[in-house]
C-alpha cells in the first residue's frame, strides 16, 4: 500500500462523510444556493481529486518507508487544533489565537520570544480587526470581552 493511495482513500472517505452530512441541509440552486451547496461542491472536488490520487499512485513510496521524525511537531499541531476547538467560545477569538500562535512559533518553530510574541499579537488582533470590524463576521468575544 502506497502513501498516496492511503491519503487518497482518506480524502475519499472524508468527502463522502461531508456529502452525507450535508444531505440533511437544503441544497438550493445555482442562483440561490442553500447551506449545503458549497460544502457539497467542495466535497465533490475532494472526492474527485482523492480518487484520482488513489488511482494514479503506483510509483509512490510505501507506507513502511515513512520515518516519523516529525511526530512531535504533528502532535503539538494536533493539540493546538483541539485547543482551538474548545477554547474559541470559552476564551474568545483573540486570546485563543494569541496562545496558539505563540505556542506554535515558540515551541514548534523555536523562534525568539520577541518574534513569537509580537507576531502572535499582530496576527491575533489584526485578523480579529479584519474579520470582526471590517468584514462584520461575528467572532467569539470570550468572558473578558477579549
Amino acid at each position: 500500500m502506497t502513501i498516496d493511495r492511503i491519503s487518497g482513500g482518506v480524502l475519499v472517505i472524508f468527502s463522502l462523510l461531508v456529502i452525507w452530512q450535508s444531505g440533511t441541509l437544503p441544497l438550493g440552486t445555482f442562483r440561490q444556493p442553500g447551506p449545503a451547496y458549497i460544502p457539497i461542491l467542495l466535497a465533490s472536488f475532494l472526492l474527485f481529486f482523492g480518487s484520482l490520487l488513489a488511482v494514479t499512485s503506483r510509483h509512490a513510496p510505501t507506507l513502511s518507508s515513512i520515518q516519523w521524525r516529525e511526530w512531535r511537531h504533528a502532535a503539538v499541531i494536533l493539540a493546538a487544533c483541539v485547543f482551538a476547538g474548545f477554547g474559541l467560545e470559552r476564551l474568545g477569538y483573540r486570546f485563543t489565537v494569541l496562545l496558539i500562535l505563540f505556542c506554535l512559533l515558540k515551541i514548534v518553530e523555536k523562534r525568539g520570544w520577541f518574534l513569537s510574541s509580537s507576531l502572535s499579537f499582530a496576527l491575533a488582533f489584526g485578523s480579529f480587526f479584519l474579520f470582526h470590524t471590517l468584514l462584520r463576521v461575528p467572532l467569539p468575544q470570550g468572558p473578558f470581552g477579549f
